[in-house]
């Protein structure tokens, strides 16, 4: 391939993968804006539990109300935040909300029926989200999971983010006009700010794919182990967005087993290089890692054990 090719190539990549996500962090970004305005520390407080398990639980079924795949999660996660969500919590939403909400319910299910995959989907994500936030809900000292630049100061050891950054008070809430045009200036600055973010996650991914030939990888497609390796690898590489990916998914399918086409779908809209990108605009590099290493080795342990375990 020569280098004109691989430049048009590179820029066709680009672009898909940047226009795909950019709609979907526009829409993170309205819900941020609307929830700084109109959401008080009061109502999350009422919304999230005081029990840290039952508060995790509602953490992974959040992407219910909050519908974003995870483009726009880390900005509505980060508004939430600043509502009083606790850290874990946020975490948890983060992970499951990509998969754990009604559009990509549809999208799978437009793609693969009812069956085996729409199950393991929705199961296996709930697994991982709420395994990984219960692990981070033992942390007594949230500090050291948010970077300062990110957030104001957190609260002692609670894991409750105790601080209101919006001008409305927890009572008191904005007429109607106002609050809307509040909000949208709210979510014009995290547009902006987490924009840059997506760029060079779209960057890098659009690097992997021009140079890393997929047709090479079909040779360990039925190799129960190796085929739930690379299908890991290629959901972090592709970075294809949460609503769309079970159509990707479903190209594979007749090629790859089932438990690699699984941890495709769970593992890719928790942890890819845009989602790794924005997660470092929130988190310190210690968390991100643990938030794309403990996903990782849950969805592929799953993957392997149902290559051997489970006929489909």
């Amino acid at each position: 391939m020569d280098v004109g090719t691989l430049i048009v190539t590179f820029s066709t990549r680009f672009l898909g993968i940047f226009i795909e996500a950019v709609s979907f962090l526009l829409l993170g970004t309205l819900i941020s804006g609307l929830i700084g305005v109109f959401i008080s520390n009061d109502d999350m407080a009422r919304l999230v539990p005081k029990n840290p398990i039952a508060a995790t639980l509602v953490g992974s079924m959040l992407g219910f109300i909050f519908p974003v795949c995870e483009c726009g999660v880390v900005p509505v996660t980060r508004r939430l935040y600043q509502k009083g969500l606790p850290v874990s919590v946020g975490i948890t939403f983060l992970l499951a909300a990509p998969v754990m909400n009604p559009i990509v319910l549809a999208g799978t299910y437009a793609a693969f029926g009812f069956g085996p995959v729409l199950i393991g989907r929705f199961v296996i994500s709930w697994i991982m989200a709420v395994t990984v936030g219960l692990l981070f809900a033992l942390q007594t000292r949230p500090q050291r999971m948010i970077r300062a630049e990110a957030l104001p100061t957190l609260a002692g050891g609670s894991g409750v983010v105790n601080i209101a950054v919006t001008p409305t008070t927890p009572s008191q809430r904005p007429a109607l006009v106002p609050g809307l045009l509040q909000a949208l200036k709210l979510a014009g600055d995290e547009f902006f700010e987490m924009g840059r973010y997506l760029v060079i996650g779209a960057f890098l991914a659009s690097v992997m794919q021009t140079f890393v030939s997929q047709d090479s990888l079909k040779a360990l497609a039925t190799n129960p182990v190796n085929s739930v390796l690379v299908m890991a690898g290629l959901a972090f590489l592709l970075s294809v967005c949460s609503t769309v990916d079970a159509f990707l998914a479903l190209s594979f399918a007749r090629t790859f087993t089932t438990g690699s086409i699984l941890t495709f779908l769970t593992f890719g809209p928790m942890v890819d290089i845009k989602s790794t990108m924005m997660y470092l605009s929130v988190f310190k590099r210690r968390t991100v890692a643990y938030m794309v290493i403990l996903p990782f080795l849950i969805s592929v342990l799953i993957g392997i054990w149902l290559n051997l375990n489970v006929r489909f």
